[in-house]
């Protein structure tokens, strides 16, 4: 009996292992691919090297979980194509006792989740958040990039059609400075230059609309001068919700349901709201291992034939109904009447009461 338990537990664990390695590299090329953008932006090679180790621990708490619920869906999915589950049963193995270790390894993966998610993704998170600040676009002008939106600088907006060194054609600027009056900006063609920290835009054949709050209507000027003040300083990055632990979770918690935050009621209610979220959602999340081996096991069994295209199916799906009602709680997470801290739960309870109704029927 141990060596057919080891035999299925060393299965699962060899296929976990090389699923999570396939989706870390997976994600780890979307990584790349963004710090060869960076580097492309001219940021030095050291900085690019700490962000992008700095990426790689914040995808253990999705790699983790998938490949958990992929190597259990394969493993037993070829066990019950093989008629291994058919040999089992018929010597009287109750499934129950095969599914022990990997329910076992299931709560421990849940458990190492539940550190990531609280100890290893938030330091991360706000490392790279940090980086990206502290680079801002300090890297002078190179940032600007022709045909994208350019959302770095503080409530101003800019797109450019083409660019040949500091000259810019076809430039629309959106300027959102003054509170409730978004400014469209419009001209044939502009050149930029650092003053300091600094960019002075040199505007000619320009369109603005509205040219002040009390003016409705457009305006029209050969040339205009706009600077964006502050472009190229340093910008201080302010720690997200994202980026505490589970400490500073309960301790941002206690200050908001005190008063101590001096927040007004309603922003008081909101900050709650997204502090119980983001406690209940780390929480959940930690939960998928379990949940994934609970369900991967009978879903496998009763896949049987061709177990590699229906097992990755049914896992991709699987995975993204999990995680798309997290990403829709999370929407919602500053509205505390929704309830969005229990909408959460609402995949894993779906897992367990599917595992109590699918196991049964495959012992």
């Amino acid at each position: 009996m141990r060596i057919l338990e080891r035999y299925v537990t060393g299965s699962l664990l060899t296929a976990l292992f090389l699923g999570w390695l396939v989706l870390t590299f997976v994600l780890a090329v979307g990584l790349l691919i963004k710090v060869t953008g960076l580097i492309v932006r001219g940021l030095p090679i050291d900085l690019v090297g700490r962000y992008l180790l700095a990426g790689v621990p914040e995808t253990f708490g999705l790699t983790i979980p998938l490949a958990v619920l992929i190597g259990t869906l394969l493993v037993f999915g070829r066990l019950s194509a093989d008629s291994e589950i058919a040999a089992m049963r018929s010597c009287g193995v109750d499934l129950l006792r095969i599914m022990a270790w990997p329910l076992l390894a299931g709560a421990m993966l849940t458990g190492f989740c539940f550190y990531v998610n609280n100890e290893v993704t938030p330091p991360s998170h706000e490392v790279r958040r940090r980086l990206t600040a502290s680079a801002g676009v300090g890297v002078g002008l190179d940032m600007l990039e022709p045909g994208r939106f350019i959302e770095d600088f503080r409530n101003m907006t800019i797109w450019f059609e083409s660019r040949s060194g500091n000259s810019l054609a076809h430039v629309l600027i959106f300027d959102n400075r003054q509170p409730g009056l978004t400014r469209e900006i419009r001209s044939e063609r502009a050149r930029v230059e650092a003053r300091g920290d600094d960019i002075v835009v040199d505007l000619y054949h320009v369109r603005v609309e509205p040219y002040q709050a009390d003016r409705p209507g457009a305006a029209t000027a050969d040339r205009l001068t706009h600077v964006i003040p502050g472009a190229l300083k340093v910008r201080k990055y302010e720690p997200k919700i994202k980026d505490l632990r589970l400490a500073g979770l309960f301790q941002a918690m206690d200050r908001v349901r005190s008063g101590t935050g001096g927040l007004p009621p309603e922003a008081a209610a909101g900050a709650q709201s997204e502090l119980r979220f983001e406690l209940q959602r780390r929480l959940a999340s930690a939960c998928a291992p379990f949940c994934f081996v609970l369900i991967g096991v009978p879903l496998g069994i009763r896949a049987q034939r061709r177990e590699s295209t229906i097992g990755v199916a049914l896992a991709l799906a699987v995975s993204f109904g999990f995680h798309v009602v997290q990403i829709l709680a999370e929407a919602i997470c500053l509205q505390p009447h929704y309830q969005p801290h229990l909408i959460v739960w609402i995949p894993v309870a779906a897992c367990l009461v599917m595992g109590l109704v699918l196991v049964p029927r495959n012992r």
